[in-house]
């Protein structure tokens, strides 16, 4: 898709595509680096100097992005004494080992702008500001150390650090957010421009979250604000939104990423904000040598109106005319002519007389997507299904006396972690009730085999209670928790430090009588036994027994298979999984993503995945 989105994106009137690098990616192990296939950045960057288009990566390397454990890679975690984005020497020898990695990979194919290659711009570090006083005395020298490190490796072009006022020189400091043009407080030096790094075209969504609207209007004002105010790059966030393949999404962050942008999930162009964007980058641009040649001025036009004016010396002139009144018209005198102002609106004139474009007059016709049906799945008589199997405390490999922290036990090799053990009950517990609390994100309870209910937090609140009345025999007993993640976190201080999964488990026979298993002998096995066996890939699929499907109202564990022809054509293909519970889809061996659908809200394309076919 790499060529047509470059392409939309050119059309719509871009000149950079702006990009992370994703450490966990590109070294899954260390020193071992993966650029094959999807993560080939060089190819990447070739095809957007083919179109003729710059480039910005952002290497961080935290990214942040609502991306799995902010992109880095889970093997950093067991680094000894490592604490992440600190004035910490284990954390800063990776991390530069890693940016080195990068930059000189990009020297290598001259990339760099200085080389003749479309790269005009690198960030380092995103969005410390917002932990940095957590880390206290070790975090200004980290931020020192991260830009002398980054300017160190020479290439040519600048650096940028976004939502850090104090970005040492000669490293740029950016905003981020929807209304930089309100809120940033401006470059910290004169020399350096005035940049954007993330201008939210909406916003991402997590699993029982309502999804964001953001206008064409509002992000067309605050773009047209940050130039009228000397801002000299802006970038989208998202422009094309994309699909969280595999198990790539950050904690409850649903599959399917800036759906709203520009260019939704699919690469397919969203009206009227791309069309809208275009109209304005082409309007900005008819005025480009007045607002770079020109002296800029600001007056009042009203109380809640004014103007941004650039005059050149050959007598060139464009202006800005705002009105910042909410909800009503505005009649204002600009160099003896009167304009009248949309409410909440910039009205660009090119010549300082003649509008050219105004942020709340949408020229361009909303779009609808659609979908058609291709093939229908329903028929139980297609689909065939294989039961995993519940671990019970005999067949675990790992044994605690302790309840163990769920990141590091599983190391992200998978979502699913086993909590199991087994105890031989008093007589007098005639009415038990398991009461387990976890960080989890979800716990499903197994007694002696048999499903027994299940509880999960949420993006918001993590910790979460799971309480079930349940039926013990009178001899042994096994229980068995299995504690899900959806996706690792992604931000905050101290990251490496985070504690998930199970942290209470009792059984209740009265009000009197408890069994407290908290710090008990407690055995443990990462992952589900169809992802043991890659049961989604061929041929592994043959090495378990499949069976005709048996529906029923609850069917945890359960793998689902079927075949289909892939549609003719060359249109966006998905699958429609509204009739699904929780879990994760695979095409032709090919993770397409989570889906949770009780948990999604809002649109009917949440249920929809993309897929890709060999």
């Amino acid at each position: 898709m790499w060529p047509s989105l470059i392409a939309k994106a050119k059309d719509g009137g871009l000149d950079v595509i702006q990009t992370y690098v994703f450490w966990n990616l590109h070294e899954p192990q260390p020193g071992q680096y993966d650029f094959s296939g999807r993560y080939d950045l060089v190819r990447f960057i070739k095809e957007i100097q083919a179109q003729g288009l710059y480039a910005c990566v952002r290497i961080g390397p935290f990214i942040e992005s609502e991306w799995n454990y902010g992109g880095f890679p889970f093997w950093l975690h067991d680094v000894p004494g490592i604490i992440y984005r600190s004035d910490n020497e284990p954390f800063k020898f990776y991390m530069q080992n890693f940016t080195t990695k990068i930059v000189n990979l990009m020297k290598s194919e001259g990339l760099y702008a200085s080389q003749g290659g479309p790269i005009v711009l690198s960030q380092i570090e995103n969005e410390y500001q917002n932990i940095e006083a957590a880390f206290r005395e070790k975090g200004p020298p980290y931020v020192r150390w991260a830009a002398k490190m980054a300017v160190g490796l020479q290439t040519g072009v600048p650096w940028v650090m976004c939502k850090q006022k104090d970005a040492p020189d000669p490293v740029i400091n950016s905003c981020n957010g929807m209304r930089c043009g309100e809120t940033f407080e401006g470059p910290n030096a004169p020399n350096k421009p005035s940049i954007w790094t993330e201008n939210w075209t909406s916003f991402y969504q997590v699993y029982g979250g309502e999804p964001y609207l953001r206008s064409a209007e509002d992000i067309a004002f605050h773009v047209t604000l940050f130039i009228a105010k000397n801002g000299s790059y802006i970038n989208y966030y998202m422009y094309h939104g994309g699909t969280n393949f595999g198990r790539t999404a950050s904690a409850y962050v649903i599959t399917s990423y800036y759906d709203q942008a520009p260019l939704d999930e699919y690469g397919l162009i969203q009206q009227p904000k791309w069309g809208h964007l275009k109209d304005l980058h082409a309007a900005i641009k008819l005025c480009s040598s007045t607002l770079l040649q020109g002296t800029p001025s600001n007056f009042s036009l009203g109380d809640l109106q004014e103007a941004y004016v650039f005059e050149a010396a050959e007598g060139e002139c464009a202006a800005f005319l705002v009105n910042n009144n909410q909800g009503e018209n505005a009649t204002i005198q600009f160099r003896n002519i009167s304009f009248e102002l949309l409410p909440k609106s910039i009205s660009i004139l090119r010549d300082c007389e003649n509008v050219i474009f105004n942020t709340a007059k949408v020229n361009t016709e909303k779009s609808i997507r659609t979908t058609m049906s291709s093939q229908m799945s329903d028929s139980a008589d297609i689909w065939k299904e294989f039961k995993d199997d519940v671990t019970n405390y005999l067949d675990t490999s790992i044994k605690s006396n302790t309840l163990l922290e769920h990141m590091n036990t599983t190391k992200d090799k998978s979502d699913y972690l086993w909590y199991s053990f087994s105890f031989e009950p008093n007589s007098s517990c005639s009415t038990p009730i398991l009461h387990v609390e976890s960080r989890g994100h979800v716990a499903h309870a197994f007694v002696n085999n048999v499903y027994a209910g299940s509880a999960h937090g949420s993006h918001d609140v993590k910790a979460f209670t799971l309480e079930e009345a349940i039926d013990l025999n009178d001899g042994t007993n096994n229980i068995s928790i299995l504690s899900v993640m959806v996706g690792l976190p992604d931000s905050g201080a101290f990251l490496e430090s985070r504690f998930t999964g199970l942290t209470k488990a009792e059984i209740q026979c009265n009000e009197t009588e408890v069994y407290n298993f908290t710090n008990y002998t407690w055995g443990y096995q990462v992952g589900l036994l169809g992802e043991k066996l890659q049961i989604y890939m061929e041929p592994n699929s043959d090495n378990v027994e499949w069976s005709e499907i048996v529906l029923t109202n609850s069917q945890p564990l359960t793998w689902y298979k079927t075949a289909f022809d892939a549609p003719i054509g060359d249109d966006p293909v998905a699958l429609n999984l509204s009739s699904m519970g929780k879990g994760e889809a695979w095409v032709n061996g090919q993770s397409i993503g989570r889906y949770w659908v009780p948990c999604a809200t809002g649109f009917p394309q949440d249920y929809w995945k993309s897929v890709g076919f060999a």
